[in-house]
C-alpha cells in the first residue's frame, strides 16, 4: 500500500508507516499529521503535538512507565560508573609510572581495564537508551530534491522536534546529564596523552653513557674484560656500559659489539666526516674492536656476526657491515656505517672506552634531533 491513496479523486494525507509490533498511531499523531500537511501554522501545532505523545510508548500504560523509570535508572547509572572508570584511566595514567617492566605491567593493565570499563558502560546505557526509551518507529522518506517546497521542509521541521521529542533526550534530563558526565573523562583524555609528545629529545640522541675511561661489561654478567681473557680470533661478545647494567634507556643506545680479529685481518682506514673522526685502527686494541649494535636504518639491533667473513648482519632488513673495514655498508638500506666505540685499556689492563661514539647511533634521522 503506497503513502497516498486516491479516495474519490482526492489524495488522503500520509501517515507515518506502522511497524509490525508496535502499537497503532493515536489520532494525536494523526492530527499532527494532517495539519502538517496545511501550511501557516503546521511547525508549531506539530511541535505541540510531538511533545506530548511518542510513537510506540503509549503514555496511558501504567506498565511502560513503570519499566521506563527502572530502564531510566539503570542507564544513568551506567553513565555515572563509566564517568568514574574514565577518570580512574586519567589518574591511572598520570599516577602510575613506567620506568621498569613490573611498573609498567601494572599501567599497562590499569589503563586498559579502566579504558574497557568506560566504554563497556557507555555502550550499555546507550544500548538501554535505544532498545527501552526510545519507540521502535520506522521512518520512510521518499528520494526527492536535494531543496524540498516550502511545506516540505515545514514537514521536516515537525517531524525533527516530533524526533527530538522521542529521543527522550530533552525529556528525561537525569539520563542527558549523566550521559554528558560519562563522556567528560573521555574527552579530556586526549589532552592527558598530550603528554607523551613531549618533552623534545633536544640533542639527546647525539650522545651516548660512554665516557673516557668507563669499563666495558660483558652482557650477563656484568664482569669486566682484559684484552688477554679476549684473545680467540672469530670471537664476538655483547658489551654494555659500567654503571648502566640496569638502566634500558642507556642500554638502548650504548650496547656495543666487541669483535676480535686475527693479526692483519681488520684494517679500518682513518675516514673523516666534515672534520670529525668516525673511524680508525687507533681505536682498537690488540684486534680487538667496538661496533654499535643499533643498525643505522631504522634502529633494529644488529645482532648477527658471521666469522669468515667478518659481516655484522641486521635481521630487520638485511643491512649488512663489514667489521673489518670499520663496518662499512656492503648490502642493504643502511646509509652509513655502524659508529666505533674509541677503546684503549686502563692501568689495571681492563678494556675501557676513549670517548663516547663521536657520530650518534641508531638511524641516521636522529642525527637532525
Amino acid at each position: 500500500m503506497s503513502d497516498m491513496e486516491e479516495t474519490e479523486g482526492h489524495p488522503s494525507p500520509a501517515v507515518p508507516r506502522r511497524v509490525i509490533g508496535t502499537p497503532p498511531p493515536s489520532p494525536r499523531l494523526l492530527e499532527s499529521t494532517v495539519v502538517a500537511e496545511g501550511g501557516d501554522g503546521a511547525g508549531e501545532v506539530a511541535e505541540a503535538e510531538g511533545e506530548e505523545h511518542i510513537v510506540g510508548l503509549p503514555p496511558d500504560d501504567p506498565r511502560v512507565i513503570v519499566h521506563a523509570k527502572r530502564v531510566e535508572r539503570i542507564v544513568a547509572a551506567s553513565f555515572t560508573f563509566a564517568f568514574i572508570a574514565g577518570c580512574g584511566f586519567i589518574a591511572a595514567y598520570v599516577g602510575l609510572g613506567v620506568h621498569s617492566v613490573d611498573k609498567t605491567l601494572r599501567s599497562n593493565l590499569a589503563l586498559g581495564f579502566s579504558l574497557s570499563v568506560t566504554l563497556a558502560a557507555l555502550g550499555l546505557g546507550a544500548l538501554l537508551w535505544v532498545r527501552h526509551l526510545m519507540p521502535n518507529v520506522e521512518v520512510v522518506e521518499e528520494r526527492h530534491e536535494l531543496r524540498s517546497d516550502q511545506k516540505d521542509r515545514q514537514a521536516f521541521e515537525g517531524y525533527f522536534k516530533e524526533g527530538t521529542a522521542n529521543s527522550q533526550f530533552v525529556k528525561r534530563p537525569l539520563v542527558r546529564r549523566t550521559l554528558m558526565l560519562g563522556t567528560l573523562p573521555l574527552l579530556a583524555a586526549p589532552v592527558v596523552l598530550l603528554r607523551d609528545l613531549g618533552p623534545l629529545p633536544g640533542t639527546s640522541l647525539r650522545h651516548t653513557v660512554w665516557s673516557p675511561g668507563r669499563r666495558l661489561l660483558v652482557y650477563g654478567t656484568n664482569q669486566p674484560i682484559t684484552s688477554a681473557e679476549f684473545s680467540a680470533p672469530g670471537q664476538s661478545i655483547t658489551i654494555v656500559p659500567e654503571g648502566f647494567t640496569d638502566n634500558l634507556d642507556a642500554l638502548a643506545k650504548a650496547t656495543v659489539t666487541l669483535i676480535k680479529f686475527r693479526p692483519g685481518e681488520l684494517n679500518i682506514p682513518t675516514t673523516t666526516d666534515g672534520g670529525t673522526l668516525i673511524g680508525t685502527m687507533n681505536w682498537t686494541v690488540d684486534n680487538i674492536v667496538a661496533y654499535s649494535r643499533i643498525c643505522t636504518h631504522v634502529g633494529c639491533p644488529v645482532g648477527l656476526y658471521e666469522q669468515t667473513t667478518h659481516h655484522l648482519l641486521c635481521p630487520c632488513h638485511q643491512s649488512t657491515f663489514d667489521a673489518s673495514t670499520g663496518a662499512t655498508v656492503i648490502f642493504g638500506p643502511a646509509p652509513r656505517p655502524l659508529p666505533q666505540l674509541p677503546l684503549t685499556v686502563d692501568s689495571q689492563g681492563f678494556l675501557v672506552s676513549k670517548s663516547d661514539f663521536t657520530q650518534p647511533v641508531g638511524p641516521s634521522f636522529w642525527e637532525r634531533g
